[in-house]
């Protein structure tokens, strides 16, 4: 049984809150993020703050959790790429990762000396649940000749049948300078056609056989939405993702990966902005751009949604044995292999 806190130190943490939750509107469930709102989850975040200096734990959230959870008890937030990086560095005992599923396998793969959880089990990805370890063997078959590039939205036994990994702010970089000219690109169908435009117009000529996976989130915007938003809002700038259709990303005023979308809306001056992606980036780009106008479009990814304080707080207080991230040994090393090739390959900052 947890030890209640004192009323100050409750009300301290619910005034930290606010401060940071208080121009958040993108809200799942509708909220205010006023001071009764933040009272309701301070002791909450008290004791997951606790628990992750009692059990030297590191929190990793990404950008399309709830906000309460990124700047209430996170340690990191970011993207794929930012969190791999963050994962690799980490000498935590534990890593408990808010995101989905293979994200909290990413982080096994690079720190198997951590123990690894994840809140919620079924937090999958339509994307890394399109195709298994089998799916990617019968394409190499039929393509032996192919360099496999697996986009990191993908299970440990993809990742461990592929070459190299690639984010969604590295994928052009790495693919235009593989030496390969014939690239077998999983799981993402989109993104392989976005990597095939932007290559066509870098003028580097490969072929790029691709799975059929889509993202639940951004498959569903269309060129429509954008038109009907310029014509409502003049001067708005459209921002998406490389998972959206090409139509939709030819149309747009900005594509990049997570944190690019982030710092493209943070340096850029426009009336208003459109994003096209999961509604978590939008909250968080209201907590730390909060003088910037925001329109509906954005959609809640299911699986991102599914993280929880109160799920975050038993995967460190007693994880079930389902929460915990295992793999075997060699897969392991080599799905490391393949995200150690992409360090190497992606463009230094």
């Amino acid at each position: 049984m947890t030890v209640a806190d004192p009323l100050p130190a409750v009300e301290a943490e619910a005034e930290r809150l606010l401060r940071l939750l208080m121009h958040v509107d993108c809200d799942p469930h509708g909220r205010t993020w006023n001071l009764d709102t933040c009272r309701e989850i301070a002791p909450l975040t008290l004791e997951i703050n606790r628990l992750k200096r009692e059990k030297d734990a590191v929190i990793l959230t990404h950008s399309y959790v709830e906000p309460e959870i990124i700047y209430g008890v996170g340690d990191f937030k970011g993207d794929s790429y930012y969190l791999s990086e963050k994962a690799r560095e980490s000498r935590a005992k534990i890593i408990v990762f808010a995101g989905v599923v293979f994200m909290a396998e990413t982080a096994k793969i690079l720190s198997p000396h951590a123990t690894v959880v994840v809140p919620d089990r079924h937090s999958g990805c339509s994307l890394a649940d399109s195709i298994d370890g089998e799916g990617v063997r019968r394409l190499k078959a039929l393509y032996p000749d192919a360099t496999v590039v697996c986009y990191i939205n993908s299970t440990a036994e993809v990742k461990a049948e592929s070459d190299v990994c690639v984010t969604s702010g590295n994928v052009y970089d790495i693919v235009a300078n593989l030496p390969a000219q014939r690239v077998l690109f999983v799981p993402d169908r989109l993104m392989a056609e976005n990597v095939r435009e932007e290559l066509k117009r870098r003028g580097v000529a490969k072929q790029i056989i691709s799975s059929d996976g889509t993202c639940v989130v951004h498959d569903q915007f269309t060129p429509a939405q954008i038109a009907e938003a310029r014509a409502q809002f003049p001067g708005l700038k459209v921002v998406t993702h490389p998972e959206c259709r090409p139509e939709v990303a030819a149309v747009a005023d900005f594509v990049g990966s997570t944190g690019a979308m982030m710092t493209y809306v943070k340096a850029t001056a426009a009336p208003y902005f459109l994003m096209l992606t999961e509604c978590g980036l939008v909250g968080r780009l209201e907590v730390e751009a909060p003088e910037k106008n925001f329109i509906g479009g954005c959609r809640l990814c299911p699986y991102m949604k599914m993280n929880t304080l109160e799920k975050v707080r038993d995967a460190l207080l007693a994880p079930r044995p389902d929460q915990i991230i295992t793999l075997d040994e060699d897969l392991r090393q080599r799905a490391a292999r393949c995200i150690d090739r992409m360090f190497e390959l992606a463009p230094k900052k």
